[in-house]
């Protein structure tokens, strides 16, 4: 199963994990987990966003590559809105 990872550097990453969750719950099954985190359940595929004290781990996962890539702009170009102010920037690394 393809899989890729983003570190977005940020002191707000709980903030944006939480805001991003939110928002895309309201179409796909989100689960919080125990560490603050969540995972986000697409048709395309599954994200989890990890917040940690200076950065925003997120990891995507999905069947194939094409399906990877969409997860990888949902995730991404949202966070990337939130976070216009701060000047964020998501950027995907294959994490296999």
């Amino acid at each position: 199963m393809p899989t890729s990872i983003a570190n977005v550097a940020t002191d707000a990453a709980p903030r944006y994990a939480k805001q991003l969750a939110a928002h895309l719950g309201r179409r796909s099954a989100i689960e919080e987990l125990a560490d603050g985190g969540y995972r986000i359940t697409l048709t395309a595929g599954a994200g989890v966003l990890e917040p940690r004290a200076d950065k925003l781990v997120m990891r995507a996962s999905a069947p194939d590559d094409e399906s990877l890539a969409v997860v990888q702009d949902v995730l991404g170009r949202h966070l990337e809105r939130f976070g216009q102010r701060r000047e964020l920037v998501v950027t995907w690394e294959s994490a296999g």
